[in-house]
Protein backbone atom coordinates (compact mmCIF):
# COMPACT_ATOMS: atom_id res chain seq x y z
CA UNK A 1 0.00 0.00 0.00
CA UNK A 2 1.34 3.25 -0.76
CA UNK A 3 2.04 6.48 1.24
CA UNK A 4 0.74 9.13 -0.36
CA UNK A 5 1.34 13.33 -0.33
CA UNK A 6 -0.87 15.59 -0.15
CA UNK A 7 -0.25 16.36 -3.41
CA UNK A 8 -1.24 13.00 -4.90
CA UNK A 9 2.05 11.71 -5.44
CA UNK A 10 3.79 9.08 -4.29
CA UNK A 11 7.76 9.91 -3.28
CA UNK A 12 10.15 7.15 -2.99
CA UNK A 13 14.19 7.73 -1.65
CA UNK A 14 15.67 4.54 -2.45
CA UNK A 15 14.00 1.18 -1.30
CA UNK A 16 11.74 3.50 1.31
CA UNK A 17 8.39 4.88 -0.11
CA UNK A 18 7.71 8.13 2.47
CA UNK A 19 4.48 8.96 3.80
CA UNK A 20 3.68 11.85 6.42
CA UNK A 21 5.63 14.11 8.70
CA UNK A 22 6.21 12.47 12.21
CA UNK A 23 7.96 15.93 13.02
CA UNK A 24 9.80 18.92 12.16
CA UNK A 25 12.93 21.06 13.68
CA UNK A 26 15.13 23.90 12.30
CA UNK A 27 17.15 21.89 10.63
CA UNK A 28 15.34 18.52 9.68
CA UNK A 29 12.13 16.95 9.22
CA UNK A 30 10.93 13.44 10.77
CA UNK A 31 8.85 11.69 7.97
CA UNK A 32 6.82 8.01 8.61
CA UNK A 33 8.43 5.72 5.95
CA UNK A 34 7.98 1.97 4.43
CA UNK A 35 11.07 -0.21 2.88
CA UNK A 36 9.32 -1.64 0.28
CA UNK A 37 11.53 -4.60 0.06
CA UNK A 38 10.87 -5.80 3.72
CA UNK A 39 7.71 -3.96 4.78
CA UNK A 40 9.08 -2.65 7.72
CA UNK A 41 7.70 0.70 9.19
CA UNK A 42 10.65 3.49 9.56
CA UNK A 43 11.40 7.17 10.46
CA UNK A 44 13.24 8.92 8.58
CA UNK A 45 15.09 12.11 9.78
CA UNK A 46 15.55 14.37 6.29
CA UNK A 47 18.29 16.99 7.08
CA UNK A 48 18.67 20.00 4.81
CA UNK A 49 22.68 19.75 3.10
CA UNK A 50 22.41 23.40 2.27
CA UNK A 51 21.32 24.61 6.19
CA UNK A 52 24.20 21.71 7.38
CA UNK A 53 27.07 23.56 5.27
CA UNK A 54 25.44 27.01 6.25
CA UNK A 55 26.22 26.67 9.95
CA UNK A 56 29.74 24.64 9.28
CA UNK A 57 28.21 21.29 10.68
CA UNK A 58 28.81 18.70 8.37
CA UNK A 59 32.24 17.42 10.47
CA UNK A 60 30.06 16.84 13.41
CA UNK A 61 27.13 15.86 11.85
CA UNK A 62 29.42 12.98 10.05
CA UNK A 63 30.99 12.77 13.77
CA UNK A 64 27.62 12.13 15.72
CA UNK A 65 25.62 9.87 12.62
CA UNK A 66 29.03 8.03 12.91
CA UNK A 67 28.65 6.97 16.39
CA UNK A 68 25.33 6.62 16.20
CA UNK A 69 25.52 3.72 14.22
CA UNK A 70 27.50 2.12 16.46
CA UNK A 71 25.76 2.69 19.39
CA UNK A 72 23.28 -0.41 19.56
CA UNK A 73 21.53 -1.08 22.52
CA UNK A 74 17.90 -1.92 23.29
CA UNK A 75 17.15 1.13 25.40
CA UNK A 76 17.92 3.57 22.41
CA UNK A 77 16.41 3.81 18.90
CA UNK A 78 18.43 1.79 16.23
CA UNK A 79 19.78 3.64 13.62
CA UNK A 80 19.74 1.44 10.05
CA UNK A 81 21.52 3.84 7.25
CA UNK A 82 22.08 6.97 5.73
CA UNK A 83 21.46 7.72 2.26
CA UNK A 84 21.92 11.48 0.64
CA UNK A 85 20.90 12.72 -2.65
CA UNK A 86 22.18 16.48 -4.07
CA UNK A 87 20.31 18.36 -1.55
CA UNK A 88 19.55 16.40 1.58
CA UNK A 89 20.59 13.75 4.09
CA UNK A 90 18.59 10.57 5.27
CA UNK A 91 19.15 9.23 8.31
CA UNK A 92 16.87 5.70 8.57
CA UNK A 93 15.74 5.05 12.07
CA UNK A 94 14.10 2.68 13.88
CA UNK A 95 9.58 3.63 14.22
CA UNK A 96 8.14 3.35 17.36
CA UNK A 97 4.62 3.30 18.12
CA UNK A 98 4.11 3.36 21.98
CA UNK A 99 4.15 6.89 21.92
CA UNK A 100 5.94 9.46 24.23
CA UNK A 101 6.71 8.31 28.03
CA UNK A 102 4.90 11.63 28.96
CA UNK A 103 2.09 10.61 27.29
CA UNK A 104 1.38 8.60 30.50
CA UNK A 105 1.35 11.52 32.67
CA UNK A 106 -0.91 13.56 30.86
CA UNK A 107 -3.14 10.79 30.93
CA UNK A 108 -3.13 9.53 34.88
CA UNK A 109 -1.11 12.45 36.47
CA UNK A 110 1.87 10.64 37.81
CA UNK A 111 3.70 7.03 37.83
CA UNK A 112 3.85 4.89 41.28
CA UNK A 113 7.19 4.87 42.32
CA UNK A 114 7.87 1.35 41.03
CA UNK A 115 7.09 1.96 37.35
CA UNK A 116 8.65 5.12 37.24
CA UNK A 117 12.00 3.42 38.71
CA UNK A 118 11.67 0.65 36.28
CA UNK A 119 11.84 3.61 33.23
CA UNK A 120 14.52 5.38 35.10
CA UNK A 121 16.42 2.09 35.40
CA UNK A 122 16.22 1.88 31.60
CA UNK A 123 17.12 5.66 30.85
CA UNK A 124 20.03 5.46 33.10
CA UNK A 125 21.07 2.04 31.41
CA UNK A 126 20.96 3.52 27.80
CA UNK A 127 22.39 6.93 28.92
CA UNK A 128 25.33 4.71 30.59
CA UNK A 129 26.06 2.84 27.58
CA UNK A 130 26.10 5.78 25.14
CA UNK A 131 28.33 7.95 27.75
CA UNK A 132 31.19 4.69 27.82
CA UNK A 133 31.20 5.06 23.67
CA UNK A 134 31.54 8.97 24.11
CA UNK A 135 27.85 10.39 23.21
CA UNK A 136 26.23 13.05 25.22
CA UNK A 137 22.51 13.69 24.85
CA UNK A 138 22.08 16.87 26.30
CA UNK A 139 19.00 17.53 25.26
CA UNK A 140 17.29 14.77 27.33
CA UNK A 141 13.65 15.73 27.49
CA UNK A 142 9.87 14.27 27.66
CA UNK A 143 9.82 14.21 23.78
CA UNK A 144 13.06 12.49 23.37
CA UNK A 145 11.92 9.52 25.49
CA UNK A 146 9.66 6.86 23.27
CA UNK A 147 8.14 3.66 24.44
CA UNK A 148 7.84 0.84 21.85
CA UNK A 149 4.87 -1.43 21.45
CA UNK A 150 6.12 -3.70 24.49
CA UNK A 151 6.08 -0.65 26.67
CA UNK A 152 9.96 -0.58 26.82
CA UNK A 153 11.80 2.90 26.96
CA UNK A 154 13.59 4.12 23.51
CA UNK A 155 15.32 7.52 23.97
CA UNK A 156 15.57 9.15 20.28
CA UNK A 157 17.85 11.50 18.94
CA UNK A 158 20.78 10.36 21.20
CA UNK A 159 23.95 12.63 19.62
CA UNK A 160 21.94 13.70 17.22
CA UNK A 161 18.99 16.52 18.95
CA UNK A 162 21.95 19.16 19.79
CA UNK A 163 24.51 19.05 17.32
CA UNK A 164 27.80 19.68 19.58
CA UNK A 165 30.84 21.55 18.77
CA UNK A 166 34.04 19.59 19.82
CA UNK A 167 35.32 19.33 23.22
CA UNK A 168 37.93 22.05 23.50
CA UNK A 169 41.19 22.15 24.94
CA UNK A 170 40.19 22.09 28.79
CA UNK A 171 38.43 19.01 28.11
CA UNK A 172 34.75 20.40 28.20
CA UNK A 173 31.38 21.11 26.26
CA UNK A 174 30.77 24.67 25.70
CA UNK A 175 27.43 24.75 23.71
CA UNK A 176 24.31 26.08 25.65
CA UNK A 177 21.19 23.59 24.39
CA UNK A 178 19.14 21.80 25.51
CA UNK A 179 15.38 22.72 27.44
CA UNK A 180 15.40 25.45 30.18
CA UNK A 181 13.58 23.12 33.01
CA UNK A 182 15.55 20.19 32.00
CA UNK A 183 18.82 21.63 32.22
CA UNK A 184 22.18 21.53 34.32
CA UNK A 185 22.85 24.77 35.97
CA UNK A 186 26.37 24.30 34.50
CA UNK A 187 24.98 24.41 31.28
CA UNK A 188 23.39 27.47 31.52
CA UNK A 189 26.35 29.05 33.07
CA UNK A 190 28.25 28.68 30.06
CA UNK A 191 31.62 28.06 31.53
CA UNK A 192 32.01 24.95 30.23
CA UNK A 193 30.67 21.45 31.10
CA UNK A 194 30.90 17.51 31.47
CA UNK A 195 28.27 16.34 29.25
CA UNK A 196 27.97 12.97 31.29
CA UNK A 197 26.95 15.13 34.90
CA UNK A 198 24.90 17.16 32.78
CA UNK A 199 23.17 14.47 31.24
CA UNK A 200 23.07 13.05 34.64
CA UNK A 201 20.64 16.52 35.89
CA UNK A 202 18.54 16.14 33.45
CA UNK A 203 17.92 12.25 34.34
CA UNK A 204 17.04 13.44 37.44
CA UNK A 205 14.21 16.05 36.61
CA UNK A 206 12.90 13.79 34.56
CA UNK A 207 12.12 11.16 37.46
CA UNK A 208 11.00 13.81 39.46
CA UNK A 209 8.47 14.48 37.03
CA UNK A 210 7.57 10.48 36.65
CA UNK A 211 6.80 10.23 40.05
CA UNK A 212 5.34 13.70 41.14
CA UNK A 213 3.36 14.73 37.66
CA UNK A 214 5.00 18.30 37.87
CA UNK A 215 8.55 19.72 36.86
CA UNK A 216 10.76 20.22 40.57
CA UNK A 217 11.92 23.55 38.53
CA UNK A 218 9.01 26.22 36.95
CA UNK A 219 8.70 29.93 36.46
CA UNK A 220 7.34 31.76 33.57
CA UNK A 221 9.93 34.31 34.32
CA UNK A 222 13.51 32.52 32.83
CA UNK A 223 15.58 34.51 35.43
CA UNK A 224 13.21 33.37 38.33
CA UNK A 225 13.64 29.68 36.86
CA UNK A 226 17.21 30.31 36.42
CA UNK A 227 18.20 30.96 40.26
CA UNK A 228 15.72 28.41 41.30
CA UNK A 229 18.17 25.59 39.00
CA UNK A 230 21.72 27.52 40.17
CA UNK A 231 20.14 27.05 43.86
CA UNK A 232 18.60 23.40 43.45
CA UNK A 233 15.11 25.15 44.78
CA UNK A 234 12.63 22.41 45.07
CA UNK A 235 10.45 20.58 47.63
CA UNK A 236 9.75 16.56 47.13
CA UNK A 237 6.15 15.53 47.43
CA UNK A 238 5.41 13.76 50.70
CA UNK A 239 4.17 10.55 48.63
CA UNK A 240 8.38 10.52 47.73
CA UNK A 241 10.03 7.67 49.68
CA UNK A 242 12.60 8.89 52.00
CA UNK A 243 15.42 7.05 50.11
CA UNK A 244 13.57 8.27 46.69
CA UNK A 245 13.95 11.87 48.12
CA UNK A 246 17.52 11.15 48.60
CA UNK A 247 18.64 9.77 45.91
CA UNK A 248 16.90 12.86 43.83
CA UNK A 249 18.96 15.29 45.95
CA UNK A 250 21.84 13.96 45.14
CA UNK A 251 21.18 13.96 41.49
CA UNK A 252 19.76 17.56 41.25
CA UNK A 253 23.06 18.73 43.22
CA UNK A 254 24.02 22.01 41.51
CA UNK A 255 27.62 21.05 42.14
CA UNK A 256 28.65 18.96 38.99
CA UNK A 257 31.59 17.82 41.09
CA UNK A 258 30.07 16.49 44.11
CA UNK A 259 27.05 15.16 42.08
CA UNK A 260 26.10 11.47 42.41
CA UNK A 261 27.75 9.64 39.45
CA UNK A 262 26.32 7.06 37.25
CA UNK A 263 27.99 4.09 38.70
CA UNK A 264 27.23 5.54 42.31
CA UNK A 265 23.42 5.40 41.28
CA UNK A 266 23.63 1.97 39.59
CA UNK A 267 24.97 0.34 43.30
CA UNK A 268 22.10 2.58 45.31
CA UNK A 269 19.78 0.75 47.08
CA UNK A 270 16.50 2.53 45.91
CA UNK A 271 17.98 1.70 42.25
CA UNK A 272 18.69 -1.11 42.71
CA UNK A 273 15.25 -2.73 43.51
CA UNK A 274 14.18 -4.98 40.76
CA UNK A 275 16.97 -4.25 38.57
CA UNK A 276 17.66 -6.29 35.30
CA UNK A 277 20.85 -5.11 34.19
CA UNK A 278 20.79 -4.68 29.82
CA UNK A 279 21.44 -7.95 28.13
CA UNK A 280 22.45 -7.20 24.31
CA UNK A 281 25.18 -8.88 21.56
CA UNK A 282 27.02 -5.94 19.86
CA UNK A 283 26.76 -6.49 15.98
CA UNK A 284 29.49 -5.97 13.34
CA UNK A 285 28.56 -2.70 11.81
CA UNK A 286 29.79 -1.04 8.69
CA UNK A 287 30.23 2.84 8.48
CA UNK A 288 30.95 2.70 4.52
CA UNK A 289 27.97 4.49 3.87
CA UNK A 290 28.73 7.53 6.54
CA UNK A 291 32.01 7.57 4.37
CA UNK A 292 30.17 7.73 0.98
CA UNK A 293 27.47 10.42 1.52
CA UNK A 294 29.92 13.11 2.92
CA UNK A 295 32.49 12.22 0.39
CA UNK A 296 33.66 15.81 -0.74
CA UNK A 297 34.84 14.87 -4.10
CA UNK A 298 31.46 15.01 -5.97
CA UNK A 299 30.37 11.65 -6.87
CA UNK A 300 27.23 11.14 -7.77
CA UNK A 301 26.73 7.34 -8.47
CA UNK A 302 25.98 6.60 -4.92
CA UNK A 303 23.25 9.66 -4.35
CA UNK A 304 20.13 8.64 -4.42
CA UNK A 305 16.79 10.21 -5.89
CA UNK A 306 13.89 11.45 -4.35
CA UNK A 307 11.40 10.09 -7.03
CA UNK A 308 7.61 11.49 -7.58
CA UNK A 309 4.95 9.86 -9.00
CA UNK A 310 2.01 12.00 -10.01
CA UNK A 311 -1.05 11.58 -8.99
CA UNK A 312 -4.78 13.47 -9.20
CA UNK A 313 -4.48 16.41 -6.42
CA UNK A 314 -6.41 15.10 -4.05
CA UNK A 315 -6.19 14.96 0.00
CA UNK A 316 -3.54 12.38 1.66
CA UNK A 317 -4.68 9.23 1.90
CA UNK A 318 -3.94 7.48 5.31
CA UNK A 319 -3.75 2.93 4.79
CA UNK A 320 -3.86 1.25 7.67
CA UNK A 321 -0.82 0.81 8.18
CA UNK A 322 -0.27 4.49 9.15
CA UNK A 323 -3.57 4.72 10.55
CA UNK A 324 -2.34 2.12 13.17
CA UNK A 325 1.18 4.06 13.72
CA UNK A 326 -0.67 7.20 14.93
CA UNK A 327 -2.22 5.31 18.13
CA UNK A 328 -1.00 4.12 21.17
CA UNK A 329 0.43 0.42 19.72
CA UNK A 330 -1.75 -1.38 18.30
CA UNK A 331 -4.86 -0.31 20.47
CA UNK A 332 -6.74 2.65 17.61
CA UNK A 333 -9.16 3.35 20.34
CA UNK A 334 -6.86 5.67 21.52
CA UNK A 335 -7.39 7.35 18.47
CA UNK A 336 -10.80 8.60 18.28
CA UNK A 337 -11.55 8.56 21.85
CA UNK A 338 -11.95 12.07 23.50
CA UNK A 339 -9.55 12.99 26.01
CA UNK A 340 -11.10 16.13 27.93
CA UNK A 341 -8.46 18.96 27.73
CA UNK A 342 -5.86 16.75 26.74
CA UNK A 343 -3.89 18.69 23.93
CA UNK A 344 -0.23 17.99 23.39
CA UNK A 345 2.34 18.85 20.27
CA UNK A 346 0.39 17.22 17.75
CA UNK A 347 -3.40 16.31 18.20
CA UNK A 348 -6.04 15.15 15.80
CA UNK A 349 -9.89 15.57 15.01
CA UNK A 350 -11.73 13.44 12.50
CA UNK A 351 -14.60 15.01 10.18
CA UNK A 352 -17.32 14.27 7.88
CA UNK A 353 -16.97 17.60 5.89
CA UNK A 354 -15.24 17.62 2.05
CA UNK A 355 -11.31 18.50 2.48
CA UNK A 356 -11.45 21.87 0.86
CA UNK A 357 -14.09 23.12 3.33
CA UNK A 358 -12.10 21.69 6.11
CA UNK A 359 -9.14 24.02 4.73
CA UNK A 360 -11.91 26.98 4.47
CA UNK A 361 -13.10 26.56 8.10
CA UNK A 362 -9.57 26.35 9.41
CA UNK A 363 -8.55 29.25 7.96
CA UNK A 364 -11.79 31.33 8.80
CA UNK A 365 -11.37 30.32 12.44
CA UNK A 366 -7.05 30.96 12.50
CA UNK A 367 -7.09 34.68 11.00
CA UNK A 368 -8.73 36.12 13.65
CA UNK A 369 -6.66 34.64 16.28
CA UNK A 370 -3.40 36.70 14.38
CA UNK A 371 -2.58 33.84 12.52
CA UNK A 372 -0.73 34.00 8.51
CA UNK A 373 -2.11 31.41 6.62
CA UNK A 374 -0.31 29.89 4.11
CA UNK A 375 -1.81 26.75 1.44
CA UNK A 376 -0.24 24.23 -0.12
CA UNK A 377 -3.15 22.13 -1.51
CA UNK A 378 -4.35 20.06 1.79
CA UNK A 379 -1.14 21.55 4.25
CA UNK A 380 -1.59 24.56 6.04
CA UNK A 381 0.88 26.25 7.79
CA UNK A 382 -0.43 29.22 10.15
CA UNK A 383 2.42 31.35 11.34
CA UNK A 384 1.41 33.17 14.50
CA UNK A 385 1.93 37.30 13.92
CA UNK A 386 2.93 37.92 17.89
CA UNK A 387 6.07 36.80 19.43
CA UNK A 388 5.54 34.16 22.74
CA UNK A 389 8.05 33.06 24.66
CA UNK A 390 9.76 30.57 22.79
CA UNK A 391 9.41 33.20 18.77
CA UNK A 392 6.52 32.92 16.90
CA UNK A 393 3.77 30.14 17.30
CA UNK A 394 4.02 27.56 13.87
CA UNK A 395 0.94 25.01 13.70
CA UNK A 396 1.37 22.22 10.66
CA UNK A 397 -2.11 21.42 9.51
CA UNK A 398 -2.50 18.11 6.83
CA UNK A 399 -5.88 16.49 6.01
CA UNK A 400 -5.40 12.62 5.41
CA UNK A 401 -8.33 10.65 3.92
CA UNK A 402 -9.61 7.79 6.00
CA UNK A 403 -12.30 7.24 4.07
CA UNK A 404 -14.29 7.95 0.80
CA UNK A 405 -16.41 9.86 3.58
CA UNK A 406 -13.98 10.73 6.49
CA UNK A 407 -11.20 12.96 7.02
CA UNK A 408 -8.53 13.10 9.79
CA UNK A 409 -7.24 16.70 10.47
CA UNK A 410 -3.74 16.41 12.27
CA UNK A 411 -2.25 19.82 13.50
CA UNK A 412 1.32 19.48 14.86
CA UNK A 413 3.17 22.46 16.80
CA UNK A 414 6.41 22.85 14.34
CA UNK A 415 7.59 25.74 16.31
CA UNK A 416 7.19 27.95 19.68
CA UNK A 417 5.72 27.13 22.64
CA UNK A 418 3.60 24.01 23.38
CA UNK A 419 1.70 25.87 26.31
CA UNK A 420 0.43 28.49 23.55
CA UNK A 421 -0.25 25.82 21.37
CA UNK A 422 -2.71 24.40 23.96
CA UNK A 423 -4.92 27.94 23.99
CA UNK A 424 -4.50 28.35 20.62
CA UNK A 425 -5.94 24.70 19.53
CA UNK A 426 -8.46 25.39 21.97
CA UNK A 427 -9.31 28.86 21.14
CA UNK A 428 -9.26 27.33 17.27
CA UNK A 429 -11.66 24.21 18.26
CA UNK A 430 -14.07 27.04 19.20
CA UNK A 431 -14.71 27.81 15.40
CA UNK A 432 -14.54 24.28 14.36
CA UNK A 433 -17.03 22.54 16.45
CA UNK A 434 -19.20 22.74 12.99
CA UNK A 435 -16.83 20.68 11.03
CA UNK A 436 -15.73 17.93 14.18
CA UNK A 437 -17.10 14.15 13.44
CA UNK A 438 -19.21 13.36 16.84
CA UNK A 439 -20.28 9.82 17.49
CA UNK A 440 -23.98 8.98 19.13
CA UNK A 441 -21.98 8.72 22.16
CA UNK A 442 -19.65 12.03 22.55
CA UNK A 443 -23.14 13.83 21.71
CA UNK A 444 -24.58 12.17 24.87
CA UNK A 445 -21.31 13.35 26.89
CA UNK A 446 -21.56 16.68 25.36
CA UNK A 447 -25.42 17.08 26.41
CA UNK A 448 -23.93 15.56 30.07
CA UNK A 449 -21.49 17.62 30.72
CA UNK A 450 -21.64 21.28 28.41
CA UNK A 451 -18.28 20.08 27.01
CA UNK A 452 -17.46 21.99 24.03
CA UNK A 453 -16.91 19.47 20.54
CA UNK A 454 -13.90 18.69 18.90
CA UNK A 455 -11.79 17.79 21.92
CA UNK A 456 -9.26 16.25 19.73
CA UNK A 457 -7.97 12.77 20.20
CA UNK A 458 -4.31 12.44 20.75
CA UNK A 459 -1.55 10.59 19.32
Amino acid sequence: MAARTSAGTRTRVGKYELGRTLGEGTFAKVKFARNIETEQNVAIKILDKEKVLKHKMIGQIKREISTMKLIRHPNVIHMYEVMASKTKIYIVLEFVTGGELFDKIASRGRLKEDEARKYFQQLINAVDYCHSRGVYHRDLKPENLLLDANGVLKISDFGLSALPQQVREDGLLHTTCGTPNYVAPEVINNKGYDGARADLWSCGVILFVLMAGYLPFEDSNLTALYKKIFKADFNCPPWFSSSAKKLIKRILDPNPLTRITIPEIIENEWFKKGYIPPRFEQADVSLDDVDVIFNESGDTQNLVVERREEGPRVPATMNAFELISTSQGLNLSSLFEKQMGLVKRETRFTSKCPANEIISKIEEAAMPLGFDVKKNNYKMKLLGEKTGRKGHLAVTTEIFQVAPSLCMVELRKSGGDTLEFHKFYNNLSTGLKDIVWKTAEEGKVEEKDGAAAGSAPSR
